[in-house]
């Protein structure tokens, strides 16, 4: 379930952003932003849950 909201959340967000990170700054859709940011957030998940086992 909290896939389907995430999924559905990244893609009704289309405008164009800036991200800046330290120096460079980028523009480009905030889609594939907030979907990178969802998939580094499900591996952080997952290796702190395998740790803990």
């Amino acid at each position: 379930m909290l896939v389907v909201l995430a999924v559905v959340f990244i893609f009704e967000n289309t405008r164009q952003v800036r991200i800046r990170l330290l120096i460079p700054e980028v523009s480009m859709p905030l889609r594939p932003a907030l979907g990178a940011v969802a998939v580094i957030g499900a591996i952080c998940g997952g290796h702190f849950i395998s740790r803990r086992k």
